[in-house]
């Protein structure tokens, strides 16, 4: 494969008028150039430059190539120029992935206050139940809840959240494990065991199964939950308007389950682009400060 460098020695002959001068615009010895420009014209297996002892002259293949080279070396610094772009400016495409659920109640606000300081940066917000894959779909960072499995990307934790056991009125009580273990649970498939500590201090561990339902989305867990199919363990910040209202109480008010963490994943790149790090930075201040009390920050500049 012909190096990029070689055509760079080419170009800068053809404009400097001489190898001479080229190797002094080069900070290069005269030899260097030459060499570089043989081994160039003997992997192209053309004549590039016809020489004598006072001047180069361009032969008819070497003006073709001079124009495609020149244009070629621009492409190949813009391409340059726009990569570090995506290290320095928050400009591109943003590419999140997380829950339905969670896209609705916090990320879809994050976005958009993070986009009035942002406006030249565009997101992708993709959801789903299941886990993507950051490399393989191509996306940035991933928004994930709930016990952070082992893996290959980096991860931030950006908050945590309180989780509750929850039923339809007139459902059933439960205040203690006990009794709750006699109700008909709602399970989700990946929230299959949890840390509860009892009144007493002491540390416990619920196993959603055997469930009368097993599902794998948040929002319809609370949905049987509200119509009166049985027990079902859930965030609050997705169920506390139930709770509000009376659709949903709650049981074991004297335990509390271990709270559970948020987590921005994002794949372990040796650079990480600006964008995903503003991003992580604006949903860690912003879960204690607001977004909009964020966003109405001045936009940095420079």
């Amino acid at each position: 494969m012909v190096s990029l460098d070689r055509f760079e020695t080419f170009k800068t002959v053809v404009e400097a008028g001489s190898l001479t001068a080229a190797a002094d615009r080069l900070g290069q010895t005269r030899a260097v150039v030459s060499f570089n420009l043989k081994r160039l014209e003997a992997e192209l297996g053309v004549t590039l430059l016809t020489r004598n002892t006072r001047q180069l002259a361009l032969t008819d293949a070497g003006e073709r190539f001079y124009l495609r080279c020149t244009r070629m070396l621009e492409e190949a610094q813009l391409a340059v120029e726009e990569a570090r772009s995506e290290h320095a400016q928050l400009k591109g495409t943003l590419r999140i992935t997380t829950t339905v659920e969670y896209a609705l109640a916090v990320v879809a606000p994050a976005v958009e206050a993070f986009r009035r300081l942002h406006p030249d940066l565009n997101v992708h917000l993709s959801t789903s139940s299941t886990h993507a894959d950051l490399i393989s779909e191509r996306f940035d960072v991933a928004i994930r809840l709930g016990r952070l499995l082992d893996s290959n990307h980096r991860a931030v934790q950006l908050s945590t959240y309180q989780i509750f056991a929850v039923a339809a009125p007139g459902f059933g009580t439960a205040h203690t494990l006990d009794e709750l273990e006699q109700l008909p649970k709602l399970g989700h498939g990946r929230l299959t065991e949890l840390s509860v500590i009892d009144p007493a201090g002491g540390e416990h561990q619920y196993r959603s199964g055997p469930c009368a339902l097993m599902v794998d989305s948040a929002a319809v867990l609370q949905a049987f939950a509200v119509r009166g199919h049985g027990v079902a363990i859930l965030p609050q910040w997705l169920v506390q308007e139930d709770l509000d209202t009376g659709r949903l109480v709650r049981l074991l008010p004297d335990y509390r389950f271990v709270p559970q963490g948020v987590y921005a994943l994002y794949p372990d790149t040796r650079h990480l682009p600006l964008k995903v790090r503003a991003f992580i930075d604006f949903m860690k201040e912003g879960a204690v400060a607001g977004w909009d009390a964020i966003a109405s920050k001045p936009a940095p500049t420079g």
